[in-house]
């Protein structure tokens, strides 16, 4: 693959889609062809194909040798880079990411779902180590291989100040 130019902006607007996230998430660790991708999301393959596209134009997805289908038609199987992962922050990333989630999340068996919400007081000191700690632990968890026969599973993580228990001027 040659190697993009930098351009955060375009970055920013292949990732600032819904449907591209769950496009990402669903090619993770398995190379799938748009009509596969149309069919699992349940949307139409020309709309797909252009997001397809989008994502392989910034190098988060890469297309993979082309395979025959079932009638002889030619295929091309695409496959997530894993380069969306530590993406800087854009305007409306947060909530891209969150509906993204939220659509995975209700197609999840209920049985499946692991969720925990809690409420602390950090100094800055402990913050930075909080934070430090957890992106250290999602980086070991992106660069590992994906366990043969294991379960996909999707994780989100979000910290942020609770305005709600902040002093009031």
């Amino acid at each position: 693959m040659t190697e993009l130019a930098p351009d955060p902006d375009a970055d920013a607007r292949a990732l600032a889609s819904t449907l591209r996230l769950r496009i990402l998430r669903l090619c993770l660790d398995e190379s799938h062809t748009n009509r596969e991708i149309a069919e699992r999301l349940g949307k139409n393959p020309a709309t797909v194909l252009h997001h397809v596209r989008t994502l392989v134009d910034r190098g988060f997805l890469a297309a993979e040798p082309v395979r025959r289908g079932a009638r002889g038609s030619r295929e091309v199987p695409y496959r997530a880079t894993g380069r969306s992962w530590r993406m800087p922050p854009f305007p409306g990333k947060q909530q891209v990411m969150v509906n993204a989630f939220l659509e995975e999340l209700a197609e999840a068996p209920e049985q499946s779902v692991e969720m925990t919400r809690l409420g602390v007081r950090l100094s800055p000191d402990e913050h930075a180590e909080l934070v430090g700690r957890i992106t250290d632990f999602f980086a070991e968890l992106a660069e590992r291989e994906p366990t043969p026969g294991g379960d996909p599973y999707s994780i989100l993580f979000a910290m942020h100040l609770d305005a709600g228990r902040m002093e009031r001027p």
